[in-house]
């Protein structure tokens, strides 16, 4: 392996992924394991072994620890469970998160909160855990999965454009801290992927179509699309980069509205 390509393996390094069953956090999963990494995925459903198995088939090691996002305990817990499966953690990538649409000004309560701790209240304490385990060792990178509503309010889901704001200034205030130590924390802007959480866009055939003609590459998102960001940000490559949200959304955000 040439000196550059090198900067991009993981091989010898401990990762962990949330929201890692389907879609993109499945192809990331994926994508570690492909470039050298063993990986702890972090999933509610215990009894779904499909990307464990998909990993263990390129001959990396793969284990499940349990994570449901909207318990606090589970959250706060998750990061020490994964050390009793693997001897270090190298990487976090923190993808776990859910979507609920309304109109601002009939949005529920109880809807705004969940979607608040689940999309940004458990990275931070995720986060947090794994930094108190990066810093002593020197190194870690801690990804996590934005949106274009990170730079966007968003039509009827404001509570996911609030949590994925508020995502982007918290993984600037925590590279803020950790750079000195080693420790990288980046984020990635997904743009409008094929997945199930944008499963009520796709089935409108109006917005659908309205989507599809802002996108300068001229196609939606495919989840493999993300394998090459998170591999990257995962590897020494990225060794310089910190605070950092890579747009990976077919030049959504750099075409101007007209």
């Amino acid at each position: 392996m040439s000196d550059t390509l090198s900067l991009f393996s993981l091989s010898g390094k401990y990762a962990a992924i949330s929201g890692c069953t389907r879609g993109i956090g499945r192809s990331m999963a994926l994508g570690l394991a492909e470039a050298g990494a063993d990986v702890c995925l972090l999933q509610r459903n215990l009894e779904d072994t499909t990307v464990r198995d998909e990993i263990r088939a390129l001959g990396r090691r793969a284990e499940i620890v349990h994570l449901d996002v909207s318990d606090q305990a589970s959250v706060r817990t998750v990061i020490d469970r994964t050390l009793q499966v693997f001897p270090t953690l190298d990487i976090l990538v923190n993808n776990a998160g859910i979507q609920k649409r309304h109109d601002a000004v009939d949005f529920p309560e109880d809807e705004f909160d969940q979607v608040i701790q689940a999309n940004f209240k458990s990275v931070w304490i995720m986060s947090q855990a794994a930094a108190r385990h990066m810093i002593p060792k020197g190194s870690g990178k801690i990804i996590s999965t934005a949106s274009l509503m990170s730079f966007q309010g968003g039509i009827r889901v404001p509570a996911y454009a609030a949590a994925k704001g508020a995502l982007s200034t918290l993984t600037k205030a925590m590279a803020n801290e950790w750079a000195k130590h080693g420790v990288n924390v980046n984020a990635i802007a997904p743009g409008y992927v094929k997945t199930d959480l944008n499963e009520a866009l796709q089935n409108d055939p109006v917005r659908s179509k309205e989507i599809l003609s802002r996108i300068p590459a001229g196609r939606w998102g495919a989840p493999d699309d993300f394998k090459g960001p998170v591999v990257y940000l995962a590897s020494r490559a990225s060794d310089y980069v910190h605070g950092e949200l890579s747009v990976v959304d077919g030049g959504w955000l750099g075409k101007c509205a007209y």
